[in-house]
Parts: structure tokens; C-alpha cells; sequence
């Protein structure tokens, strides 16, 4: 039966508001950019990501290319985004109780300390490449959420639930790391201006404030800033989001909060336009000269392993823990099959992966070699974790439920 073009219009409209539509842009957008460098044209893709963007006004310390733009400015919205989605969540969602905060924290941490443990094991004995030991720490949620939701039955809600407030907490505690390890030296003039900024949006949250261009102005004083301080000025994003007020005063008739304006106007510019951009301009490896040993590398190797075996097992270890433990209860109907088959996608490490590669490596052909580890590492933990996910049997919400008393019992 032909789908009639109003029928086709309706799916193609579904997929674009779906999170397969936003993975797929940023896929294609990675491929492009990888295929430029490996092509005929890879000296205009170079020109092209490196063009000159220096603003003499912002001082000496603003980002000087394209590239630098997108990775230093852009991706602040990114951040942004991220810290509206948790506080989102932790106001009226799957996070609003300790014990639902519990268990996808305990899983981000495991999944933060083993592969990093992983990497180091790896990398121990190059003074150079150790710098490199958080690039696999972090889960992209824009591309396991599609993962998941393509298995239909195979994941239930919960599990899914789960899932995507550990790769939020993953990213979190990626932008902690930023901010701790992959800074310059510090420059307390203006970190104090920071610090004034930052307590004067939370005084307006406390007020009352619901203006939005009062907390846009003090996002932009605070990215300025941050661009001197010595820390990533795409922290900017995660103070303003901290501070955007969640709820409405009970004397507000408007149906959003701030937060979800912002999170509403966000969304798609992020979705369609800054990640496919990051994407497009970090994924243009050229493999030129390269041979298959290169993958074998320290670094390569350290980042693949940390991603394949250290994040499954370090997610997957900690939650059975926490369970254990009884620290955290399950998600309902999810049974420990299916929690390491979503530990396997855990693996998947891209956008904070190739971010963090970025700040820790100066060296180009280090880059170069971090983003192979990446890709390889990311593209083998989906392909496991569908694998693994896809051939499970659908089971009923009762046997995953006793599947899961017993665990915790022991």
C-alpha cells in the first residue's frame, strides 16, 4: 500500500522532532567531514575549519578559527542544554527522589573510574599520553537514546529512563572534569568576576527574576570572562543553567518556567545545528600515511579499551553494587541482562569524548589518534550493545522484577 504524500510528510516530520532525526544529523554531518579529509578537497575542508575568526575586542584569549568558535562558543549552548535536561528531570522527573538520583549517579561514577583506570593502565608508560586519561569517561546521549529506542520492547521504560539520566550525569561529571584538569592557569581577577556574575543570577533567581535577557546577559559576561580565567569558558552554559529558575512564582499564569523556555528554544538549534557542526569539524581525520598499527597506539588503544570493556564494566559493576548494597532500587521491569546490554551501549563515547581530546592533546598527530580510538571504540560498544539487546527475549515486567529481588537479596 503507497503512503499517500500527507502520510509521508507526517513520518518525515515525526522523525525530525524524534532523537533518531537528531543522531542522523549529527552521523552525517561526522561522515561528511570525515569523507572532506580523505578526499580531493581535503585542503579546502582544512581551509575551511581553520579560517581565521580572531576578535580583537574579547582580548587575547578569544578563539582564533572556525574550529576554535564552534568547540569554544557554540558548545556552551550544548552545555547549557545538558544542565537544563538534569535539572529538568530533577524537578518533576525520573530524578526528582534521592533513591531515583541514586542508582544512574553510582553507575556514571563506576563508569567515569574504570575507564579512566583502564586508560591509564594502557598509557602509564608515556608521560605524553596519560594527559588523555578522561576522553573515555563520558556516554553521548544524541546517540545512544536513538540505539534504544529502535529495540522497541527489547527496553523497557524504565530501563530507558535510566539510561539517559546516567549519560546526563556522565556528561556532568565531563564538564567537572573539564573544569579541574583541562583548564590553563588560573587568573583570579577574573574569576572574580565570575563569582560576582554567578551570585548576581542566583540573587535574581532568589528575587523572583523570570527575565530571560537578564540571565542571556549574564551567560555572555560570564563566557567573557571565563575566556581569561584560566578555566573552559563553556562553563558559562552549565552556571547559567544552574541558575535559570525551574518553577514559576505561584502568582505566574504562564504555562512554562524559564527553563523550558530556554530548553524549548534550544533544542533544535542545538540538535540541527551545533552538534552537526562540532561533528563535521572534529571527525575530519585524514587517514593519509596512516597503517593499521596506528590503531594499536597508546593512546588509541587506551581509549578503545576504556570504552569496549572499562565503561561496561565499570557502569555494570557499580549498579550491581548499589544494588547489592541496596543503595538504589531498579528500574521496573529491567532485568540484569538487559542492564548489561545497556552497559555495553554505555561505551558509546563521542561529542564530550571528542571535546575533552581537544583540551588534552596540543600535539596534532595525538588528535589525530585519540579521534580513531573514539570513533572505533564508539562504532564496536553500539554494535555489542544492539547485539547483545536485540537477540535477548522480550521478558515479562514479573520476571524481571524477580530477576532483580533475587540479585539484591544476595
Amino acid at each position: 500500500m503507497t503512503d499517500t504524500p500527507a502520510a509521508c510528510v507526517y513520518r518525515i516530520h515525526r522523525f525530525l522532532q524524534s532523537p533518531a532525526g537528531g543522531a542522523t544529523a549529527l552521523l552525517l554531518a561526522s561522515l561528511t567531514g570525515f569523507a572532506l579529509a580523505n578526499s580531493a578537497w581535503c585542503g579546502s575542508y582544512e581551509a575551511l575549519i581553520t579560517t581565521p575568526m580572531r576578535l580583537s575586542i574579547l582580548g587575547p584569549h578569544t578563539p582564533d578559527t572556525l574550529e576554535a568558535w564552534v568547540s569554544d562558543g557554540l558548545m556552551t549552548l550544548f552545555f547549557l542544554l545538558i544542565i537544563l535536561e538534569i535539572k529538568k528531570e530533577m524537578v518533576s522527573g525520573h530524578l526528582s527522589s534521592m533513591r531515583q538520583i541514586a542508582l544512574p549517579l553510582i553507575g556514571a561514577l563506576g563508569g567515569m573510574a574504570v575507564p579512566a583506570l583502564t586508560y591509564l593502565l594502557v598509557t602509564y608508560k608515556h608521560a605524553e599520553a596519560v594527559h588523555g586519561w578522561a576522553i573515555p569517561v563520558a556516554t553521548d546521549a544524541a546517540f545512544t537514546l536513538p540505539v534504544i529506542m529502535a529495540l522497541g520492547a527489547r527496553v523497557s521504560a524504565g530501563a530507558r529512563a535510566w539510561l539517559m539520566a546516567l549519560a546526563i550525569f556522565d556528561d556532568v561529571l565531563g564538564i567537572v572534569v573539564i573544569a579541574l584538569f583541562y583548564g590553563s592557569a588560573l587568573y583570579w581577577p577574573a574569576l572574580a568576576g565570575v563569582l560576582c556574575v554567578t551570585v548576581g543570577m542566583i540573587a535574581a533567581n532568589w528575587l523572583g527574576c523570570r527575565s530571560l535577557w537578564i540571565y542571556s546577559a549574564g551567560c555572555l559576561l560570564l563566557w567573557g570572562m571565563l575566556l581569561s580565567s584560566g578555566l573552559h569558558p563553556t562553563l558559562a552554559g552549565v552556571i547559567t543553567g544552574l541558575c535559570l529558575p525551574a518553577q514559576p512564582p505561584a502568582t505566574d499564569t504562564e504555562q512554562m518556567t524559564p527553563l523550558e523556555k530556554v530548553s524549548s528554544a534550544l533544542t533544535p538549534f542545538v540538535t540541527w545545528l551545533v552538534l552537526p557542526l562540532f561533528g563535521f569539524m572534529n571527525v575530519g581525520v585524514s587517514l593519509a600515511g596512516m597503517h593499521m598499527d596506528a590503531v594499536l597506539a597508546p593512546v588509541p588503544l587506551g581509549i578503545m579499551l576504556g570504552l569496549i570493556i572499562g565503561k561496561p564494566v565499570g557502569v555494570f559493576g557499580a549498579t550491581i553494587l548499589s544494588f547489592q548494597l541496596r543503595i538504589a532500587s531498579a528500574p521496573a521491569a529491567t532485568s540484569i541482562k538487559m542492564l548489561f546490554g545497556l552497559s555495553l551501549l554505555c561505551g558509546i563515547g563521542f561529542t564530550i569524548s571528542l571535546f575533552i581530546a581537544g583540551l588534552a592533546f596540543k600535539d596534532a598527530d595525538t588528535i589525530v589518534s585519540a579521534k580513531l580510538g573514539i570513533f572505533a571504540g564508539s562504532v564496536v560498544a553500539a554494535l555489542a550493545g544492539w547485539s547483545w539487546l536485540r537477540c535477548l527475549p522480550v521478558e515479562q515486567p514479573s520476571q524481571c522484577s524477580a530477576n532483580l529481588a533475587t540479585m539484591s537479596s544476595k
